[in-house]
């Protein structure tokens, strides 16, 4: 697998001046080195930057719950940043009407697709990924993959020549109805274990 930091550019200067979403038009898009390693062994893939996450740390699972969640459970099977990179099914942060986060809509996370998969081919990482329901839904979009969250979480998949790993999005309201940190740093040792058998650790 060999990565593209000349693609990668190119996207990212795209994506800056994207303006194909008439509610996101005046967010700025996350997507920059400030992602992570442009030669990750982990490309995650989440649903869109929060409010007071990565819309205004500019790093994706960063600097809100969900990022301190991510980081506890990327420690717990011993990755740091510079082994992975984090993307998101939308690159911009959807708001509501009270500028509250509100789930991304299916036209936006269409216009986002072709996104979504340069960076894969840019990138070109041996694993994917996808962090809740939404994630895993986006890159279905991209490639079917036949995948459910509640029943393969942890379960990998071979998926547009690399291998797709479902993992719940660790979010406050995840972790308080669906799925506990407990059990998600016990999901993410299908991670670890992954990357022991393709050679990564």
């Amino acid at each position: 697998m060999t990565a593209d930091p000349v693609a990668f550019a190119q996207l990212a200067s795209e994506a800056a001046v994207c303006v194909r979403c008439p509610l996101l038009a005046e967010r700025a898009a996350v997507l920059s080195p400030l992602n992570g390693s442009l030669t990750p062994r982990v490309l995650f893939v989440a649903e869109a930057p929060g409010r007071q996450g990565a819309d205004r740390t500019r790093i994706p699972m960063h600097g809100d719950a969900s990022g301190v969640a991510f980081e506890k459970l990327m420690a717990s099977i011993g990755l740091t940043r510079d082994d992975i990179f984090i993307t998101n099914a939308i690159l911009c942060s959807p708001r509501s009407a009270t500028d509250a986060n509100r789930a991304p809509r299916a036209s936006e996370v269409s216009n986002c697709s072709s996104f979504l998969r340069r960076t894969i081919e840019a990138l070109d990482p041996p694993i994917l990924v996808s962090l809740g329901g939404a994630a895993l839904a986006a890159l279905g979009r991209l490639e079917p993959h036949g995948l459910v969250l509640s029943s393969d979480v942890g379960r990998p998949r071979v998926y547009m020549g690399r291998v797709l790993l479902p993992l719940y999005h660790p979010s406050p309201q995840v972790l308080i109805s669906r799925r506990s940190l407990a059990q998600q740093t016990e999901d993410w040792r299908s991670l670890r274990n992954l990357l022991e058998q393709l050679g990564y650790v």
